[in-house]
């Protein structure tokens, strides 16, 4: 459980209520409250890597810090973005406009991203990133309000593609989702590949979303004769392409998967049979130390059918450090300028039982380590959920691209 200073921050309870009824003239002078947009898939192939359980732990930063007993109120509002920057951008501006949400967080596209990016620019709010994994968010289109916390393209290419590459996995055929993302990742992963000595010997693109056939990209990269095959998608796409790749015995013709991204979400989704022997790179995950295992604990019976990934845990680490920068300059400031929380959340140190302590850079990244993990074999598993074993650790000031690397304006 966080701790702040008495001076700053009363421990308490849940704070997902409506503003109290004050009798007279307390009533008429009660602060509006914070409002939180939980922008998310709940509907399409990154529900379960994103939505539900991402809503979840943004109510349970809420509970954790219990900012009602200091007489600010904290409501957690919902949107399905449906996938599609048209849609979220008009839900995201009805939100601002009229209902008055201060930041948004989640949003698990990066197209979306930068769309949400841009609006809460102009108005003035917050965006709390947590999903969007282009490391663009912190460079060429970095914003002072909107701040990128979890993981990126950089940080998944650095940890995934040099660790393949020193293993012998020398040669490589892309299957990429065509939207931002994937564009980015692509990128990033040609540049790690071939900076350790590999190369990449081609790439598939397929429409995204909707894509549920994979065979003919499949085929292209068997054709290749690359050692590995990165698939550059999330959710169901990623679930979807690993069993189709089983089926065509891939692995039987020594070629390895690699997923980037990849969740513990999807290994679930797969099953140990079927994903075992995978490496993959998260920046959380629930049995890594005492802390995880406390707040697994604490959101489990939330969220008991699908615990969280790194994406949820980056929800949660990111509202509980924006309530923290709220009650820190008082509900009336925060409300008042999105530009200027970011700023407090920039000067002070993070500390979340998911990620440990750590900072927000000038440019937005939020740093932390990174954890290279590979998946067990059934029998190697515990119980539910025991999913993974940790084959190192990527240190914070190594997981992400350097500061000067960005091209971000505001970084002198």
């Amino acid at each position: 459980m966080i701790q702040m200073p008495r001076r700053r921050l009363l421990a308490g309870g849940a704070a997902l209520l409506a503003p109290t009824l004050l009798p007279g003239p307390a009533r008429a002078q009660a602060a509006a409250p914070i409002r939180i947009g939980v922008l998310a898939d709940f509907s399409g192939p990154y529900r379960d890597t994103s939505g539900p359980t991402a809503l979840a732990c943004a109510r349970q930063a809420v509970e954790d810090l219990g900012l009602s007993n200091r007489g600010i109120q904290v409501e957690v509002l919902q949107g399905d973005h449906q996938n599609k920057p048209d849609v979220a951008l008009a839900l995201a501006r009805r939100w601002i406009d009229q209902d008055g949400v201060d930041m948004i967080t989640e949003v698990n596209n990066s197209a979306i991203a930068f769309a949400i990016a841009g609006l809460v620019q102009e108005k003035d709010r917050v965006q709390m990133n947590s999903g969007a994994l282009s490391a663009a968010l912190t460079g060429e289109r970095c914003s002072p309000n909107t701040i990128h916390w979890t993981a990126d393209t950089w940080m998944l290419a650095n940890a995934v593609g040099k660790a393949t590459v020193r293993n012998g996995g020398d040669s490589w055929y892309f299957i990429t989702a065509d939207y931002a993302f994937g564009h980015q990742m692509e990128r990033d992963l040609t540049r790690f590949v071939t900076s350790a000595g590999g190369k990449v010997a081609g790439s598939s693109r397929f429409p995204f979303p909707g894509t549920t056939d994979f065979a003919s990209f499949l085929v292209q990269a068997q054709s290749s004769r690359a050692k590995v095959i990165g698939l550059l998608m999330a959710g169901t796409d990623m679930v979807n392409c690993i069993k189709q790749a089983r089926e065509f015995g891939v692995a039987r013709r020594g070629v390895k998967l690699a997923g980037t991204p990849m969740f513990v979400t999807d290994i679930h989704a797969l099953g140990l049979e079927t994903a075992q022997g995978l490496l993959l790179s998260e920046a959380y995950y629930w049995d890594l130390n005492d802390r995880t295992r406390a707040f697994n604990q604490r959101i489990r019976p939330k969220t008991a059918s699908n615990w969280p990934n790194q994406e949820h845990a980056g929800t949660y680490a990111a509202c509980l450090h924006y309530l923290k920068a709220v009650a820190d300059m008082g509900a009336g400031p925060a409300k008042a300028s999105g530009r200027a929380v970011v700023a407090r959340m920039k000067a002070m140190p993070t500390d979340d039982d998911c990620f440990g302590a750590g900072v927000v850079r000038a440019d937005g990244r939020k740093v932390h380590p990174a954890y290279l993990f590979e998946v067990k074999a059934p029998g190697e598993s515990r119980g539910p959920w025991d999913y993974y074993k940790l084959s190192g650790t990527v240190a914070a000031e190594e997981a992400f691209r350097p500061l000067s690397e960005g091209g971000c304006p505001m970084v002198g």
